[in-house]
């Protein structure tokens, strides 16, 4: 009787941490799927109080046997509904990683877009500056060849 009552804990223990884990995610699903959660919430938790019952020290063994065969009784019912909620929330996800899979392409699609534009925009700055450029250094070399050969005249002129 003591190992069964072991068991019944460790499977109202389970059942407690099962709650837990999916209140923390139901956040994050449709109203449908959160109100399907609701009433599988209350199954469990009735098999957990008839888990609980059974664990009681006051019970007589046969009813604590009896608690336990209605427990597993409710879970039977229960298994369908729950595998259901699983494809729910599986389906909820896979269908979030495609509209997030979509997002992330579309928005590579309008970087690429995006640099396209850019790089048009550039290379056309680029080209302006290089022509701006080009006529400033072709002013300061004729600006050089003129001082040199104005000191070459200089220099010439005085040598005479």
């Amino acid at each position: 009787m003591a190992e069964i009552k072991e068991i019944l804990e460790k499977s109202k223990k389970a059942i407690d941490e099962l709650e837990e884990r999916v209140d923390d995610v139901t956040e994050e699903l449709s109203e449908e799927a959160k109100a399907f959660w609701g009433d599988l919430k209350k199954n469990m938790s009735a098999i957990g109080d008839k888990l609980k019952d059974a664990v009681s020290e006051q019970k007589e063994e046969l009813e604590t046997k009896l608690d336990v065969m209605e427990a597993r009784e409710k879970l039977e019912t229960l298994k369908e509904s729950a595998e259901a909620f699983t494809q729910k929330v599986a389906q909820k996800a896979d269908a979030e990683l495609d509209i997030s899979a979509l997002r992330v392409h579309l928005a590579k699609m309008e970087a690429e877009d995006f640099w396209e534009e850019k790089r048009k925009e550039l290379s056309r700055e680029f080209q302006e500056s290089k022509f701006e450029l080009e006529k400033k250094v072709k002013t300061a070399a004729e600006e050089v060849e003129s001082f040199f050969e104005n000191l070459v005249k200089n220099f010439t002129e005085k040598k005479a």
